[in-house]
């Protein structure tokens, strides 16, 4: 493990973040990256899954970067340990492992966002602030894929556990309120917190106080498990 306590003189550190990843290549890489914007702090890097689960709980970063393909162990395991110890902690998976399987399970692991290695965008610090701002950055080819899986394909919705009823063939009645519903249906169009407020006229804090009453009564841990956990149960019209 190497921890790296950043933060320039009389500059404030808003972002607290810790790296998994045992390729010494990209972790320099995020090093390099987080050292040029003032606003993000490297408070610890592990390069197995073991140094991570031991060590992450006390830190309570505000934004974790996990590999998944690490030498002892599994980063879903990492980033299901995490969520559980860390709850606040924001969770973006960047992996060189890509497809439909790999995405869900993040999700369902607790990941809030998915980038892929070999195609991060410019500016990867953007993308860390948008995490912890609310949003979930994925990469175009992953979110293609979640798109589709989201759609209906005629009067059938296709998902990844295979055929489902609606909720009005399952007899069940949303759990969400209209308001929650409208939030969380944007939320699956890709809307921001931002994009949300401005479009029903109310405030960012509103629309994550909504935001976090659909992950508690849909038992989610992330706006893209929230979504397929909603999509699943038939409580989207997309």
């Amino acid at each position: 493990m190497v921890e790296a306590r950043a933060g320039g003189r009389g500059v404030a550190v808003r972002v607290t973040i810790v790296v998994v990843e045992d390729n010494p290549l990209h972790a320099q890489r995020y090093r390099e990256n987080l050292a040029r914007d003032p606003g993000l702090s490297l408070v610890a890097e592990f390069a197995s899954a073991r140094d991570a689960v031991e060590a992450v709980g006390p830190l309570a970063p505000d934004v974790a970067l996990v590999d998944l393909g690490l030498p002892d162990g599994s980063g879903f395991d990492v980033v299901r340990h995490i969520r559980q110890v860390s709850p606040s902690t924001s969770i973006m998976v960047v992996s060189v492992f890509g497809g439909e399987r790999n995405l869900f399970e993040a999700i369902a692991a607790g990941a809030t966002g998915y980038l892929l290695k070999d195609s991060l965008p410019e500016d990867f610090n953007a993308s860390i602030h948008a995490l912890q701002a609310g949003e979930s950055p994925i990469s175009p080819a992953l979110a293609r894929l979640l798109l589709e899986r989201l759609r209906p394909a005629g009067t059938e919705t296709v998902n990844v556990a295979g055929p489902k009823a609606t909720a009005t063939e399952a007899g069940q009645e949303s759990p969400l309120s209209r308001r929650e519903s409208t939030i969380l249906e944007s939320i699956a169009r890709g809307s921001s917190i931002a994009e949300i407020g401005q479009s029903l006229h109310i405030s960012p804090l509103t629309v994550k106080s909504h935001v976090r009453n659909i992950y508690r009564k849909l038992e989610a841990t992330s706006r893209q498990h929230a979504v397929y956990l909603a999509q699943q149960r038939g409580l989207l019209k997309l």
